[in-house]
This record gives structure tokens, C-alpha cells and sequence, in this order.
């Protein structure tokens, strides 16, 4: 059997990868799923990425599944008359809330959302530029916002604004996404981004809005704001799928507390059936540079060794000198990672509440795979729910997913430790089908004469949701499945 990268790679295009030939030489290198970030370019161009990359995967006999990422309602700051200025420390600043202010200056500047006045009050800090520039509030007259400058530095038109500690009052779902869940759903995206979620009826209202649309994607929530932590569990149980996203969060919550809270996330997570993407300037050196920094490779490792599905790729693919260099980088780090991390989890935190038949039968297979050992898990699934049952817990058991749905194969993409595979032996006999799925992973390489496997299906192959049965078998001559009689 080959060693294959376990953690997925989830890389953003954008103009870096719009060159001739370098976006399928970047999603050769190991990309699992793209990601269209809605905040930048026209619907056009995200239909195009989206028709070149699935032709590119195609060309590479593989799939892609797409992410697209919601822009979701970030509070900026407006234009400056005459370019950037530098703020220096203990000047006053104003933030003007008014309709159509006037173009700032090193004085002032106007705020894109008129109602951020009643959130703030004197004493708070209100942070510009990923917390690069800090304003700490004087009062609140009307309109505009007092400020004084306690970190200075340059900023720029249309830079993001948080308040520490969160608590801004705007709704996760701005006119303009709601107009791009539309978009999402025309380019049939198998998993939809939702930014700055607060509680589970954000999750929620994407959903009926995606579902309104025609779209059937997975729903991801982007942990960025400070109450999102709050209602952590709430928000992960709405969802299919959590993005660690950062930026935003280390602003609100303070850089010190972030290591932490992506453990916690990521746990959680794990531990609720949901995937998990450990987002942002995770290789941010290789926008310029052709290599990452050390404290980059340990950062995407210290992901990877704490169970994330999938780690993504910003700015460093979508707009940066070095794509194709940046997904080999991950995919490289990823693969170190799990060549020095073994697994050694209680398998029983994940089994104190079965809920499904194919959970319990996922639970059993995974107990059994690390008992035994186990060559490989082959699971026969029409949606999929048992392999991402299988890959909540962590071990070094390979699973193989076969299923004839595309849709499914697509999301499984997004699942650590999962290979989903095109099957179309569903529907006949259920002995026919175990000895048909057995010989496929055998002449693809996958396995070996003489390997132990764990397989699970269900009684009714070809519907969703029946999986019932688990059987050891082993591979006999010419790849045909033997009952496992000693262990």
C-alpha cells in the first residue's frame, strides 16, 4: 500500500492561480478541496475557477470539492482623501458613523456601519488592520466616535474593524450574502462558508436560504467572533462542518488566548461529528517567500497533531508569488506531522452516547481495526455519515469509502483519514458486493494478498443511513474476500 496524506489541504484561488497551467500543476500537488472566498472578484470569475478546476481535477483523475466562503458582515473603515496615513500614538482620532462622511484624513475616517456608536462606549478598544492599529474610545458624541491612538501605524482604505471582546451587534448575514448563497448554489459548491456566526439561528438561516436556492451543501461556521465562543457548542451541532478562522478571533480575543481555543475547537468538534479546517496565515511567509518559516511549520504540524480535518491555504495560494509551492509545502509539513504523531486516544470519549446504528458500528470497526491490526477500514456508504463517523477517531487504520454517490465522494474529501472512492457495485447481493468492493481495492493497490480488513455495510445496499454490519475478512488469491477465521 502507498502512504498517502491524511490531514486534507483546503487551498483559495484567486488571481495567483489564474495563470495558464499553474492551476492544475497547484491542485497536483495535493489540493482536496478549493475555496472561493465571495469577498473578492465577480460571480463570473468565481463560474470560471469553479469550471477550470473541476477540468483540471478531471485531467488529474481525481475530484475537488468547493468551498464557498461567504464575505459575511465585516465593520471597515472607508477611503482617505490622499491615500494611506501613518497615526502615531496618543493622537486623537475620529471614527465617523454619518451617511457618506467626507474622505478621511489623519483625523478621521468614516465607518461603513452607521450603527456602531450604540455598541461602543469610552473605555472600549476598537481594533483596525487585524489589530495592527488600536484606538482606545474617549466617548461617543453623536455619529462619531472619540477616539485615542494607543498603537499607531499606516492604514489604508477599507480596513476591517473589531471591538475587543466582540459585541457588535450587526446581523452574520449581510444584502450581499445573501445574494452570494444564491451564487453558491449555482456552482453547485459542496460546502458553504457562513463568516462572524453567533449562535446556532445563523447556521440556520443560511441553510433555509442555500436550500431556498436549489444549493445542498454542507454548512460551515467560521468561529471568528468572540460570542461564537459563548455558544460554541450550540453553533457546532447547527453546522456540518467548523472553520477555526483565526484572524478575527485572535482580534477580539487577544493573540494569547487563540492556541488554546483552536484546541478547544477542535475537540469539540471532533467529538460532535463535524469536521474541522484550521484556518489563516498559517504559511503567510510564502505570499513572498518560496519556503515557509520554521514557526510556520510547526504552527500547520501543531494543527495536524491536533486532529484537524484539513488545514487551509489564504492569501498564500489565492494571491500569493508561490502557489504550487505553498500546497506542496503543507502537503509535505502534513505528511511529517503524521509520520511522527501516532494516535493514542480513549476510544471510549467518543462512545459515551450512541445515537445511530452506524454509529455503533463505526465505533466497533475502529476498536477492532487497532486491536487486531487492522489493514484497512472499507466502508460501503451511500452518504458517507459512516465514514465520517469512522474518521472521528484518530488512528493509523486507513478507510476507504466507496460509494457511487459523486456529491458524497466530494464531501468525504473534506474528512481526515478517509479516501472516497467511485463504487458502482451497490445494489446487487450483499455477498457479491463485499467480494466486488474487496477486489477493487485489491487491483487499485490498496491491498494486498493476505491483508486483514475490517468492512461495514448495510443490509440494503444503495440506501442511505443502513449501515448495520461489520465483517473481518481477509484477502485471499487473485484479491477475493476470505472470512477472517484466526486472528
Amino acid at each position: 500500500m502507498t502512504v498517502s496524506r491524511r490531514t486534507r489541504i483546503v487551498a483559495t484561488l484567486g488571481p495567483a492561480t489564474d495563470a495558464p497551467g499553474l492551476l492544475e500543476r497547484t491542485l497536483a500537488q495535493g489540493v482536496d478541496v478549493i475555496r472561493l472566498n465571495l469577498s473578492h472578484g465577480k460571480p463570473e470569475d468565481h463560474l470560471r475557477r469553479t469550471r477550470e478546476a473541476h477540468a483540471a481535477a478531471r485531467r488529474l483523475g481525481r475530484e475537488i470539492g468547493v468551498l464557498a466562503d461567504l464575505q459575511g458582515p465585516k465593520i471597515r473603515i472607508e477611503r482617505f482623501a490622499s491615500g494611506p496615513v501613518q497615526l502615531q500614538p496618543g493622537a486623537d482620532f475620529t471614527l465617523d458613523c454619518r451617511p457618506h462622511p467626507p474622505a478621511g484624513d489623519e483625523t478621521r475616517v468614516g465607518v461603513s456601519y452607521l450603527e456602531l456608536p450604540g455598541d461602543v462606549r469610552a473605555g472600549d478598544h476598537l481594533l483596525l488592520d487585524d489589530g495592527l492599529v488600536e484606538l482606545a474610545v474617549r466617548k461617543v458624541e453623536g455619529p462619531e466616535i472619540h477616539c485615542k491612538v494607543v498603537v499607531g501605524g499606516k492604514l489604508s482604505d477599507r480596513k476591517g474593524l473589531n471591538r475587543r471582546g466582540g459585541g457588535l451587534s450587526l446581523d452574520a448575514l449581510s444584502d450581499k450574502d445573501r445574494a452570494d448563497i444564491k451564487l453558491a448554489a449555482e456552482l453547485k459548491a459542496d460546502f458553504l462558508a457562513v463568516s462572524f456566526v453567533r449562535s446556532a439561528a445563523d447556521i440556520e438561516e443560511a441553510r433555509r436560504l442555500l436550500r431556498e436556492a436549489g444549493g445542498n451543501a454542507w454548512l460551515v461556521a467560521k468561529i471568528e467572533r468572540a460570542e461564537a465562543i459563548e455558544a460554541l457548542g450550540e453553533i457546532i451541532d447547527a453546522s456540518d462542518a467548523v472553520m477555526v478562522a483565526r484572524g478575527d478571533l485572535g482580534v477580539e480575543i487577544g493573540d494569547a488566548e487563540l492556541p488554546g481555543l483552536q484546541k478547544k475547537i477542535i475537540r469539540e468538534s471532533l467529538a460532535r461529528n463535524r469536521a474541522v479546517i484550521t484556518a489563516t496565515q498559517m504559511l503567510q511567509s510564502m505570499v513572498e517567500s518560496p519556503i515557509p518559516t520554521r514557526a510556520e511549520v510547526l504552527d500547520v504540524a501543531n494543527a495536524v497533531i491536533d486532529g484537524t480535518d484539513a488545514v487551509m491555504l489564504s492569501q498564500e495560494s489565492a494571491a500569493g508569488k508561490h502557489p504550487e509551492a505553498a500546497v506542496a509545502a503543507m502537503s509535505r509539513i502534513c505528511l511529517g506531522a503524521e509520520r511522527q504523531f501516532e494516535p493514542a486516544e480513549d476510544i471510549s470519549a467518543l462512545t459515551h452516547r450512541l445515537d445511530s446504528t452506524d454509529q455503533a458500528i463505526a465505533m466497533a470497526s475502529m476498536f477492532l481495526a487497532t486491536q487486531l491490526p487492522a489493514r484497512a477500514i472499507v466502508a460501503l456508504t451511500e452518504s458517507g455519515t459512516t465514514a465520517q463517523w469512522l474518521s472521528r477517531y484518530r488512528t493509523s487504520v486507513p478507510i476507504y469509502a466507496l460509494t457511487p454517490s459523486a456529491e458524497a465522494r466530494r464531501r468525504m474529501l473534506l474528512l481526515r483519514d478517509v479516501k472516497p472512492m467511485a463504487f458502482a457495485g451497490h445494489g446487487a447481493y450483499p455477498a457479491l458486493v463485499v467480494r466486488e468492493a474487496v477486489r477493487q481495492l485489491f487491483e487499485s493497490g490498496d491491498l494486498a494478498i493476505g491483508d486483514r480488513v475490517l468492512l461495514t455495510h448495510g443490509d440494503h445496499t444503495g440506501r442511505g443511513g443502513g449501515t448495520n454490519t461489520m465483517k473481518l475478512l481477509s484477502v485471499g488469491e487473485d484479491g477475493i474476500a476470505e472470512s477472517l477465521r484466526d486472528l
